[in-house]
């Protein structure tokens, strides 16, 4: 039992933790533990816990009272089951120092190797091991890592010193060195460090260690570990452990190496060991890359055509050994295993396991692979992928290792990549694209006018905006990789050129959008095609056996709806008529409805545009069959549909002998200073109910025509910005009204519901109210945050990051969504409205329908749906399954 408050030791027999200990011990700490219980062979040592860390910044970076005494205590321990003491010139102990958060960071911060080294203790090394030229080399390399880690000194300082010395011996390989070599070198080492620090390079292995402890608890703050962090949601909170660990050394000759390894491939996730070694070295350097690794088994060695022995030909009896432990290991953390391993003189030593990081499309080969196997349950299986990551299997991507000449970065608003020609307007797109052109359509920002051109483009960039911004939802709810707010960019439409960071980017020139890094590349980047395999289906399957809330898609064309459905979605939970509108066909007719300043000029203008909407829902309800369809009625400022300028006035006065005068003066009319909080939505259709009359009657229509040939629709009315149960009933009443006339001259019904949007404060904390009214209500949550929380989708990029960096925000409430406040709202309104009406249906088709953290939230909710884009469907149905299966917090 361990009586420390601080300190665990590991090792020889023993462990004060085991593998559930992470948030205390970190994960490599808490692994350690537990191989050294699974009896397996670890260098045995102690871990300082995370707890230390937070005390550490806690109190201006001083370590707890009680510590001392506990680290004196545990390498007093470690002493005795070395048989080594620390700082002895005649059989010294020397340690390693190394991190270990609870999750895992890649070389994001910092270790100590061989500490303990002096000018005494090297001497024992030399004499214990029988090779002055291992002890010498351990302690250059030492003096180099404690002075780049803990020291902070230049790393090319001793670059330089060790360079010049093998010039001057005409030296090519570090392994020509001899011991009187390393001496020499050592010796510039330590006259370098003590001038640059004004002070001797410390001796004093008391000293080095506490100065290593405080560098890796230091390190914890340093700029990779804090990009890492923000970039794979790791909180800041969480801190670091410190493992202190007996040395082992694999640069003792021939018969020592060091390696990684998984126990599958990372890449691939095809069951087969997988990794690198090298004889005669210490661990950095298989990932320095001063020396080429070798392969671990022959078979692989033989795949990449090496010359060097594979670790299974030069050292078969350890390599058996490993295989069992791997096989040991992976057996008791049933998920794949990143081992590191040293052999000193033969002998095999274990000095990490965790789960390794690997690709989607190696995640979801594994599971599947597991759950065949018998090791994991389906349930687990399906917890075991990245929801987030299954964007990498569904779009096209750059090929791995493929040139990337970077002009600009911007947001990652939308995954995938793609290839194309610059091209800066809607109309020129369309053309190219007519052609068979692949075309990149580069805006300041788009607009639902350019909602053709961006069906054309093979991807889009806009200079503003977010991660919602119009560009980005539209381009997600079409599959097109999108860059947002790539702020470097300035578009220069007269001499036909983007600038970006100094370079010029004409039109017509070819580039490369990768919208799931953000990042806009000069040139034809090479790409690889996504591939859905089996195991893609197989655990979709048992995803869809395991969630609770279904999964729709936010689609308004029959190509969307096709997406969806192919992708799993159960019904469309978001169809926006209003791009319907900016059909060329019919635009004249909307603009021609605006312009009308009598009700009847303004129902003849809607009668023209009917046979085209009742077309449009027709095609849709054909798609989706008897899965239910979400119409959401006409719901922006009537402005946005008209033209702004004179110039641009004349020119569709032009097009469509509507008067150019007339526009402009509706234009202006009609602007408003905020039209997100002006004239649209309801409250279009409560000044003129007759717009919301011809879309219920070209929806019911098409409903019944499809009926009489195939399965019978479910349209459900979806009225917008909805702030009071009067509206309803008022805007209810006419869209029954309509479905009866309907329905009696047609002679037959259809099951519809009539609902709204749930999308201002106000309409959530009245919904008791409005769900008198209502079938279902589906929230809208990109209005809700910026309505809530006071932002603008399209502005706050400029700021936002600013407040995610400085912990005013946890993150990006447009991405993930505000729990604490705009999901507080939307608690409220689904507990208000289902106990004024029990049978409510609730949903929400805002962007937070896709993304896993909003849907774990809307599971725990009580939410009956979610709605995304089509090529979401996937994320989002593995996302419900495991917000199903995944405890209530």
């Amino acid at each position: 039992m361990n009586t420390n408050t601080y300190v665990y030791s590991f090792g020889a027999g023993e462990s004060a933790g085991d593998a559930s200990m992470k948030a205390l011990l970190g994960g490599k700490g808490a692994n350690l533990a537990e191989m050294a219980k699974l009896g397996l062979p670890v260098p045995p040592g102690f871990t300082l816990s995370t707890e230390v860390c937070t005390e550490f910044y806690n109190n201006n970076r001083a370590y707890p009272a009680e510590l001392a005494a506990e680290v004196d205590a545990a390498l007093a321990a470690l002493e005795s089951k070395t048989g080594k003491k620390f700082g002895d010139p005649a059989n010294p102990l020397l340690v390693s120092v190394r991190s270990g958060s609870r999750a895992s960071m890649p070389g994001m911060m910092d270790t100590v190797l061989n500490l303990g080294l002096n000018d005494d203790t090297v001497e024992g090394l030399a004499t214990l091991s029988g090779d002055p030229r291992f002890a010498y080399d351990c302690y250059r390399r030492f003096i180099q890592m404690y002075s780049d880690v803990v020291l902070e000194l230049e790393h090319g300082v001793f670059e330089e010193i060790l360079g010049a010395h093998k010039d001057a011996n005409e030296y090519k390989s570090d392994t020509e060195l001899t011991a009187e070599d390393w001496k020499i070198v050592v010796d510039g080492y330590k006259r370098a460090a003590a001038r640059e620090l004004g002070r001797p390079f410390p001796s004093d292995p008391k000293e080095q260690l506490w100065g290593a402890i405080g560098a890796v608890f230091a390190s914890w703050m340093n700029d990779r570990a804090v990009f890492y962090r923000k970039h794979n949601n790791i909180p800041e909170s969480w801190g670091t452990a410190v493992n202190v660990q007996a040395m082992v050394f694999g640069n003792m000759g021939e018969t020592s190496a060091t390696g990684v390894a998984f126990t599958r491939d990372p890449s691939t996730g095809e069951k087969k060991f997988y990794g690198e070694f090298l004889i005669n070295a210490q661990g950095e350097d298989v990932v320095a890359g001063i020396r080429t690794p070798r392969a671990l088994t022959k078979a692989a060695r033989l795949e990449m055509r090496e010359q060097g022995l594979s670790l299974e030909e030069a050292m078969p009896d350890v390599f058996a050994e490993l295989v069992a432990v791997y096989q040991k290991l992976e057996g008791h953390y049933r998920d794949m295993q990143d081992l590191e391993f040293t052999v000193e003189r033969g002998k095999l030593y274990m000095l990490q396991t965790r789960n390794g990081k690997r690709t989607a499309k190696a995640a979801l080969k594994i599971a599947v692979d597991m759950a065949g196997e018998g090791l994991i349950t389906q349930d687990e299986a399906v917890l075991r992928v990245d929801a987030s990551a299954l964007d990498q299997l569904l779009h096209p991507t750059i090929e791995e290792g493929a040139v990337r000449d970077l002009i600009c970065k911007g947001l990652p608003a939308s995954p995938g990549a793609a290839v194309g020609i610059v091209v800066f307007d809607s109309e020129e797109a369309e053309r190219l694209a007519a052609d068979n052109v692949a075309v990149i359509l580069v805006r300041e920002e788009t607009s639902p006018e350019d909602i053709h051109g961006m069906h054309a483009a093979r991807a889009i960039v806009t200079a503003r905006g977010g991660m919602t911004s119009h560009a980005a939802v539209v381009a997600r709810g079409m599959g097109r990789p999108c860059v947002s707010g790539a702020g470097d960019i300035r578009i220069d439409m007269k001499a036909g050129e983007f600038r970006a960071l100094g370079r010029a980017i004409k039109l017509g020139d070819t580039i490369t959008v990768d919208g799931s890094s953000g990042e806009v590349l000069a040139g034809a980047a090479k790409m690889t095609e996504p591939e859905l395999s089996g195991d893609f289906g197989a655990l979709m399957e048992w995803a869809d056996g395991a969630r609770r809330m279904k999964v729709r898609a936010n689609a308004e064309t029959p190509a969307d709806a096709a997406t969806a459905v192919k992708f799993g979605a159960e019904g469309i939970g978001l169809c926006r008529t209003e791009h319907m509108f900016f059909d060329a066909e019919r635009i004249a007719a909307v603009r021609e409805m605006i312009l009308a300043d009598k009700e009847p000029t303004r129902i003849a203008a809607l009668d023209k545009l009917f046979p085209h909407q009742r077309r449009d829902f027709a095609a849709i309800f054909k798609v989706m069959g008897a899965r239910p369809v979400t119409i959401r009625l006409l719901d922006p400022p009537l402005h946005e549909f008209l033209p702004h300028t004179e110039e641009d006035c004349a020119d569709v006065a032009k097009a469509t002998g509507l008067d150019a005068k007339a526009l402009l003066a509706r234009s202006k009319e009609l602007a408003e200073s905020n039209p997100m909080l002006g004239f649209r939505g309801c409250r279009l259709a409560i000044v003129y109910p007759e717009i919301y009359d011809m879309q219920a009657r070209a929806v019911f229509e098409a409903a019944c025509d499809v009926a009489e040939t195939g399965d019978a629709p479910i349209p459900e009315i979806m009225i917008p910005f909805v702030i009071a149960k009067k509206e309803l009933d008022l805007l209810r009443a006419r869209v029954d009204a309509v479905a009866s006339e309907v329905f009696a001259r047609r002679g037959r019904r259809i099951e519809y519901l009539v609902g709204t949007m749930i999308e201002l404060p106000r309409a959530a904390l009245k919904a008791g109210e409005i769900a008198e009214a209502a079938d279902f209500f589906s929230f809208g949550t990109n209005d809700l945050t910026q309505t809530t929380m006071g932002l603008s989708r399209d502005d706050a990029g400029k700021f936002l990051g600013a407040y995610v960096e400085r912990g005013v925000l946890e993150r990006d409430p447009f991405v993930s969504v505000d729990a604490g406040g705009v999901g507080e709202l939307v608690a409220l309104a689904c507990e208000r409205g289902r106990k004024a009406r029990p049978a409510l249906k609730l949903g929400i088709c805002g962007e937070h329908g896709g993304d896993p953290e909003s849907i774990a939230f809307f599971e725990q909710a009580g939410l009956d749906y979610i709605s995304c884009s089509p090529f979401r469907v996937p994320i989002a149905r593995l996302a419900a399954a495991q917000a199903a299966l995944s405890p209530r917090k």
